[in-house]
């Protein structure tokens, strides 16, 4: 890819005789929302960090914007911008005072930093909170006033490591409407995350990852299609016969999955699947049919839930 803004071959990470990120190949193309989906554990913080610039990778090569983290990380720095998995903000300081500090350590003037402040508070829907302390506000405003200080240097990338960790669904979509604003302006976005619907809102094309191999890329939809049946029929029975259930129905889908709570039942009609579970004289305790998601994916490559 010869517009790519990030490119690794063969990139590695090893913590002594743990081996976090396993050999892997990617490339991020300027103006798109690339992400790493995968469970805790997957080697995705590992991966964001080299691509910052802030943790030395143990082999392979790592290209970003052009140079070298190894040689040049001041430079590549300089032109991130960087939403971490915690919130750092100053606690003590009002959030206008955040973005000030912020700014100065990329050695913007106080003018300069002053018009993007006022921008960025009207991006990040803050403007009312401009002289506030940072203690007393939400969860999702804390998100939102990180974002918006990952912003202040206009930066060529903005890594945002799991974005939306611990933020109630209302403040989840309110900080992806943020982001899915990024994208239209144009800013390339890397993402972190573990929730399955926020990797199919808002990136364009994603690895899936786990235990720090990945397991398979491409965009959302391609990736379901690739891997999973149009829709899913989930049955849930009494606790204790998943097992025996599932063996009595097979035959009636293109594949079964058996989990702790339920039955799934891959299929590209589940309202068809279903009439011929019930017709098998099957009785379950509930039924739910849905579309196919990238769970339903990570399931197919690696057996296990993306939850740790």
């Amino acid at each position: 890819m010869t517009d790519s803004l990030v490119s690794a071959r063969g990139l590695t990470k090893h913590f002594d005789e743990l081996v976090a990120v396993d050999g892997i190949d990617f490339d991020v193309a300027e103006g798109e929302a690339f992400g790493f989906l995968g469970p805790n554990g997957a080697g995705k913080s590992s991966t964001m960090k080299m691509i910052g610039a802030v943790s030395p990778l143990t082999a392979g090569t790592l290209e970003v914007l052009g140079m070298d983290p190894a040689t040049d990380g001041t430079k590549i720095r300089a032109r991130l911008g960087v939403v971490p998995q915690d919130d750092n903000l100053d606690q003590e300081l009002s959030v206008y005072e955040n973005l000030l500090i912020y700014g100065r350590y990329f050695g913007l003037s106080k003018k300069v930093i002053d018009e993007r402040a006022a921008e960025l508070l009207d991006f990040a829907q803050l403007e009312d909170r401009r002289d506030s302390p940072v203690e007393p506000l939400s969860g999702g405003m804390k998100r939102r006033l990180t974002i918006a200080r990952g912003l202040i240097n206009t930066p060529d990338l903005l890594l945002l490591d799991e974005p939306t960790t611990g933020l109630d669904p209302q403040a989840r979509h309110l900080l992806w409407d943020r982001l899915y604003r990024l994208k239209q302006q144009g800013v390339t976005l890397i993402i972190t995350t573990h929730y399955m619907d926020e990797a199919e809102q808002l990136c364009d094309r994603l690895v899936i990852m786990d235990k720090g191999k990945i397991a398979a890329e491409g965009a959302p939809r391609d990736l379901i299609e690739r891997y999973s049946t149009r829709e899913v029929l989930e049955l849930r029975f009494p606790v204790g016969t998943q097992d025996v259930n599932a063996e009595r129905l097979d035959g009636i889908a293109k594949k079964t999955e058996v989990l702790p709570d339920r039955v799934l039942l891959y299929t590209d009609d589940a309202d068809d699947a279903h009439n011929r579970v019930l017709a098998a004289g099957f009785e379950p305790e509930s039924t739910v049919s849905r579309r196919s998601t990238l769970e339903d994916v990570f399931l197919r490559l690696t057996g296990r839930t993306l939850v740790d």
